[in-house]
């Protein structure tokens, strides 16, 4: 390709990098193999995951198509206000990175969000043509989640909706007066109304597939959102509560808590000395799995009186020592719904137990080897009437040793990984993908 600009790496640099406080992110829940004609695949067996060990994705091609934006969201470092370099990817320009830098095996497919660039309706139009030439010029049947932009029109929305196998629409903030403080350009209805409309093309989407075979589909993978932990004064209980009802009412896939990581001095923001609350948002994500697999509701875990997690101790603990009443249960007699809410005992443990005390009756020592977590769950069960060793339950016993447990966690959040530290390859490999015939 003659003339190429050599500036492309420029805008990879500066455009990976203003992606990199978006969480919401993740290839799995969509199973597309390969097929005749085209390159690239979404087997789940057929994406390599890589994983940060704050659970970020790192497998994807992670970038804007551009941070110029008319917005001044006072938490965004791409806010209009803020004296950054500015550079965008023509859908052109994109396509063909994207796809050069699959087919060098750099990538297993594409996360793609963007600044708002004139209006809402241009930018998605950019990212439309962008994910056509990907779809249907370079044949690329490969991953690709796009964050849909608030405010867009409908008719946008779903067309980007059949060139994606997932969609997003960040919430960011948990509440609208967060919103009118941070955020002054977005509205709830702005944010709601597209996720609204997402959710019932897919279930329009999926009564058509049965119907008609052949029909196109609609982000098969779902839809998700994410919410900023730390940089308003919303409490736990607000943000739990808000994701309880977008699950129902959305059917989201996930919904992404995002430490706040002060970008820039303002009187509304914590200061830019303040270490993101990592803790809190592992908390979060906790509550989270809690709420998604077993079987917990958001005001069984925190309440108006408790409105913030302790980070001492995990949700789930928590929740079982102020539940002292409930234990300890009979392994070989508690019904599954119960087996879940004990410390230690995970889905696939309790689907074990179950099996497994069909045929036989259960003791500490089989419990340990169907995976049971008995440093925690010791404390809030009993095998055949008895308890582990022989010692005593109590709740002073149980608390200490259970913040003794967790510890080493504590230690662990004290500084947040980057995965961006380090450009992802040179400009000469850059410009080799976009030079080079592969």
């Amino acid at each position: 390709m003659e003339g190429i600009d050599i500036d492309i790496y420029d805008k990879l640099m500066i455009l990976s990098d203003s992606a990199k406080y978006d969480v919401a992110c993740t290839s799995s829940g969509i199973d597309r193999r390969g097929k005749q004609g085209s390159i690239g695949n979404a087997a789940k067996a057929g994406i390599c995951h890589s994983f940060a060990a704050d659970g970020r994705c790192i497998s994807l091609l992670k970038v804007l198509m551009t941070n110029v934006c008319i917005y001044d969201c006072k938490y965004c470092v791409n806010r209009t206000s803020n004296d950054a370099r500015r550079a965008s990817f023509t859908p052109a320009e994109l396509a063909e990175l994207t796809i050069n830098f699959y087919r060098r095996n750099y990538i297993e497919g594409l996360f793609l969000s963007s600044g708002v660039i004139k209006s809402p309706n241009y930018t998605m139009e950019q990212m439309i043509k962008a994910l056509t030439l990907l779809r249907e010029t370079y044949r690329f049947n490969g991953y690709i989640h796009v964050k849909a932009i608030p405010g867009a029109d409908s008719e946008l929305v779903s067309r980007l909706g059949l060139l994606a196998d997932r969609m997003s629409i960040n919430i960011e903030l948990p509440s609208q007066e967060s919103l009118n403080l941070l955020a002054p350009n977005k509205t709830k209805d702005s944010i709601l109304r597209p996720m609204g409309l997402i959710s019932h093309k897919i279930q329009e989407n999926s009564t058509d597939l049965v119907k008609f075979r052949h029909a196109s589909k609609f982000v098969p993978a779902g839809q998700s959102t994410q919410l900023i932990v730390g940089a308003t004064p919303d409490t736990d209980h607000k943000i739990l509560t808000l994701s309880e009802g977008l699950y129902k009412k959305y059917r989201l896939k996930r919904v992404f808590y995002s430490a706040y990581v002060p970008v820039a001095e303002h009187t509304l923001l914590p200061s830019v000395d303040t270490k993101p609350p990592l803790l809190r948002e592992h908390r979060l994500y906790q509550a989270d799995w809690l709420l998604r697999f077993y079987g917990f509701e958001a005001n069984e875990l925190l309440d108006e009186q408790n409105q913030n997690f302790d980070l001492q101790v995990d949700p789930k603990c928590n929740w079982a020592m102020n539940h002292l009443e409930l234990f300890p249960v009979e392994i070989n007699k508690a019904p599954y719904e119960m087996l879940l809410r004990v410390p230690g005992i995970g889905v696939i443990s309790a689907m074990r137990i179950l099996t497994a005390r069909k045929s036989s009756v259960i003791d500490f020592d089989g419990l340990k080897k169907m995976g049971v977590v008995l440093k925690r769950a010791q404390y809030f069960i009993t095998c055949k009437g008895k308890i582990m060793n022989g010692f005593k339950i109590s709740s002073d016993i149980t608390l200490r040793a259970l913040m003794s447990d967790q510890h080493k966690l504590l230690n662990g959040f004290a500084e947040q990984l980057s995965l961006f530290s380090d450009p992802p390859m040179s400009r000469e490999e850059v410009s080799q993908c976009l030079t080079e015939p592969r």
